[in-house]
């Protein structure tokens, strides 16, 4: 495959995807959120629009700038108020897109290593194909130029896909799961470094596996909160967050709404109202009327008990 046919099947397949998703979303008005079986952890207390393309994940540095990525390959930071500070549509280069297949990356995460960098979970994706290639990796990328640095290839033994990755709390290890299977992996953070980068680096392999600790309804996206791992999923119009403990795997439902729309990633910093946020788009809809409008928004909640009763 030629550069130029790489290029222009990617942008076929933006055009492609960004149409459907539109002409979905136009076809009706926007509908109010509604509640569900929720048990009562977190209140949603508003939600912020983005742009479409902010479309798959979403984190933030120490200084509340939050990063986001999509819709395949694009990489996007604002500041704490949403103002975009900088921009690319293509942030994988076109030679790992030619030799891996990745055209796609997941929910991203913020690391403090190498004087700051942004880890990109990547995979391929076709629409109406699926995954192709049946291997994931980790890209690395500069958070203030967003350019690419380097990427670490995953053993295909324990993961098909990386479709998120998470840092832990103390910057060890880096989680994410295990594509198509139902296990957590982590993988231990001084493993992703230039001197392993692929493709002639060594295939990382997880330093720890909860076996089975994946909700039913799989993974969006992931954050921390306070040592445990909060997971988004969904099932249809059935969107949740549970939180794992990752001593033994077990989970506990934090959030559950009906919504139209398709959930993404997940980000815990101190901004527009709330503490944890929860990327959601309005792709995916079936001609249904998108909860949160005819773009990507960014849903903010609060500890219900930080919430203060109206007097």
């Amino acid at each position: 495959m030629t550069v130029k046919i790489a290029l222009e099947r990617m942008r076929f397949w933006r055009r492609l995807f960004l149409a459907v998703a539109l002409c979905a979303c136009l076809a009706v008005a926007a509908a109010p959120a509604t509640r569900a079986d929720d048990p009562g952890k977190w209140v949603e207390t508003g939600h912020s629009i983005v742009p479409l393309e902010y479309f798959q994940g979403v984190t933030s540095d120490r200084q509340r700038n939050l990063f986001f990525d999509g819709i395949f390959i694009g990489l996007y930071r604002t500041d704490s108020n949403l103002v975009e500070a900088n921009r690319t549509d293509g942030v994988i280069p076109l030679s790992v897109i030619l030799g891996e297949g990745y055209n796609h990356i997941g929910d991203l995460t913020w690391d403090g290593r190498e004087g700051g960098r942004l880890l990109l979970p990547l995979e391929c994706f076709y629409i109406g194909i699926g995954n192709t290639c049946k291997t994931g990796s980790i890209g690395v990328a500069d958070p203030v130029t967003l350019r690419w640095r380097y990427y670490v290839k995953l053993d295909p033994a324990f993961i098909d896909k990386a479709m998120w990755a998470e840092t832990s709390p103390n910057g060890k290890l880096l989680w994410t799961s295990s594509g198509s299977g139902n296990d957590l992996l982590a993988y231990d953070m001084r493993e992703i470094t230039a001197a392993n980068a692929a493709p002639d680096g060594p295939l990382l392999r997880p330093v720890r596996v909860l076996a089975g600790a994946v909700p039913p309804s799989g993974i969006t996206g992931a954050v921390f909160y306070k040592h445990r791992l909060l997971l988004a999923s969904a099932n249809g119009t059935r969107f949740q967050v549970w939180s794992v403990n990752l001593r033994d795997g077990s989970r506990e439902l934090e959030i559950e709404k009906t919504v139209i729309g398709e959930s993404e990633g997940l980000d815990v910093v101190k901004l527009f109202g709330g503490e944890l946020h929860w990327l959601i788009t309005p792709f995916g809809n079936n001609g249904r009327p998108p909860t949160y409008g005819l773009t990507s928004a960014l849903v903010h909640f609060e500890p219900a008990k930080k919430i203060k009763p109206k007097p």
